[in-house]
């Protein structure tokens, strides 16, 4: 049962904090949107995906069967502590953002963060999702679910390939100097 909560904890508190504070924002003025840097329909069917997947977790911790095969014990280990690294690695790089964290290509001018765990990869948030989305497939061990997290992933590293380009336009020699220091993902 404590297991199913923190299953369930996860993505909720993750969304709390991610719409709360696209709230917080637009009371500053600030449009956590950003424009979509690749095709918008494929953009935004990888972030419903995401949601998806992560109900998808949420409901075989609770024991619904959607499973292909039962995993055994050791293999929801596994994708358990995927999970929760996943989200421990997208709570540390959204806060680590602070204002300057965007849905998207920022509209506006926002800093370069290279300090707290951006020191360590250049993309923790997209680190953190391909976890989470790989979660579900493992814990299952369901093929269908693998291959909705492959392709969240694959255009989750268009959109990194997209989103570099806007950086290196924005920062210059600043940030490829960034990346010479720091690996995109590890």
């Amino acid at each position: 049962m404590i297991g199913q909560i923190i299953v369930t904890a996860f993505p909720v508190l993750f969304l709390i904090v991610l719409f709360g504070g696209g709230w917080l924002f637009q009371r500053n003025n600030i449009d956590m949107d950003g424009k979509p840097p690749i095709n918008k329909a494929l953009f935004y069917t990888s972030k419903y995906l995401i949601i998806i997947l992560w109900i998808i977790m949420v409901v075989q911790s609770w024991g619904l069967s959607i499973y292909f095969t039962k995993g055994t014990g050791t293999v929801k280990w596994i994708a358990l502590t995927l999970w929760a690294f996943g989200f421990i690695l997208l709570f540390i790089g959204r806060l680590g953002l602070g204002n300057s964290f965007r849905i998207g290509s920022p509209k506006e001018s926002t800093r370069l963060m290279m300090d707290g765990i951006y020191r360590y990869s250049r993309n923790p948030m997209y680190l953190g999702v391909d976890a989470t989305v790989l979660s579900p497939a493992i814990y299952g061990l369901n093929p269908l679910l693998l291959l909705l997290a492959v392709f969240v992933i694959a255009v989750h590293h268009k959109i990194i390939l997209a989103e570099e380009e806007h950086m290196l336009k924005a920062f210059g020699q600043e940030y490829l100097e960034y990346c010479r220091r720091v690996r995109r993902y590890l």
